[in-house]
């Protein structure tokens, strides 16, 4: 008979080190990647994939909700986390046009170590 507790385990495993914890702190994804370091209230972006780079730190009570942030004129992030307890909508277009690349995330802890487009704007909106 063939016992599934290694493969569970395993999977197991994979998952937690996936899913950061409500405390914050950066959890090892793997031997080489880490979450980006991100506090509670807070939009990260980082210039480079992985968390790398620069980092850009929105703090929600700062940002005006449902209106288009742009990053600094030639900066663009290519990781993010998103901390602020609101749906973001990052964009590829600097002044939040849709006919660029466009994807909303939950603001419920998302890390996302690559942006499948260069982020140059967001919005953040009212739950």
């Amino acid at each position: 008979m063939r016992t599934w507790s290694t493969p569970l385990a395993v999977v197991g495993l994979a998952l937690t080190a996936l899913i950061p914890s409500t405390s914050g702190a950066a959890h090892a994804a793997g031997p080489a990647a880490t979450l980006g370091a991100c506090a509670t209230g807070q939009l990260c972006l980082w210039a480079k994939p992985e968390f790398k780079g620069a980092r850009q730190t929105h703090e929600l009570s700062t940002l005006d909700i449902n209106s288009c942030t742009a990053l600094p004129a030639g900066t663009s992030a290519q990781s993010l986390a998103n901390r602020t307890g609101r749906p973001v909508t990052t964009y590829q277009s600097a002044e939040c046009a849709e006919t660029g690349e466009f994807q909303t995330y939950p603001g419920d802890g998302v890390w996302l170590p690559q942006s499948p487009y260069q982020v140059r704007a967001f919005k953040v909106w009212e739950t």
